[in-house]
């Protein structure tokens, strides 16, 4: 009997627990829970159920997690600044990578600026955008 209350028991803490999160991971142990519960209704012995319980909830979490994860993925949606890197930008401020200085000006909007192979470049030079670092440009001269 006290097995009954053991699965029961387990089987409505994971499923709710299941509700809380919405990540699909105790859904898998809360129907292991449920089909060692069916078993010990049926007077199958404790080390019997507690394999049952490991072998379905190993089974299917292997089997659907695989899926579940594929279906959750998020898809990366590329920021303004990303959509940035290879199109040419000019200089409004000197690049000196040694002094951490340097301003370009791409589509109207103006962004700190360092050299990818640490050359000096001047006012007024056309850059071509390399890569996005947080809030600052890595360029280099065309």
């Amino acid at each position: 009997m006290w097995e009954i209350i053991l699965w029961a028991s387990l089987f409505v803490i994971l499923t709710v627990s299941e509700l809380a999160t919405y990540q699909l991971i105790s859904i898998w142990f809360a129907i292991g829970a449920l089909i060692a519960l069916i078993c010990a209704v049926f007077n199958v012995g404790f080390g019997l159920q507690i394999l049952i319980f490991t072998v379905v909830a190993a089974f299917l979490l292997i089997i659907t997690r695989p899926f579940v994860k594929k279906l959750q993925a998020n898809k990366h949606v590329p920021t303004n600044s990303e959509l940035d890197v290879g199109k040419t930008a000019i200089v409004i401020q000197k690049i000196n990578n040694n002094e951490l200085t340097g301003r370009v000006r791409i589509n109207g909007i103006d962004w700190n600026a360092r050299s990818v192979d640490s050359s000096i470049i001047d006012v007024d030079s056309n850059v071509i955008v390399e890569e996005v670092d947080g809030a600052k440009l890595l360029v280099k001269k065309l």
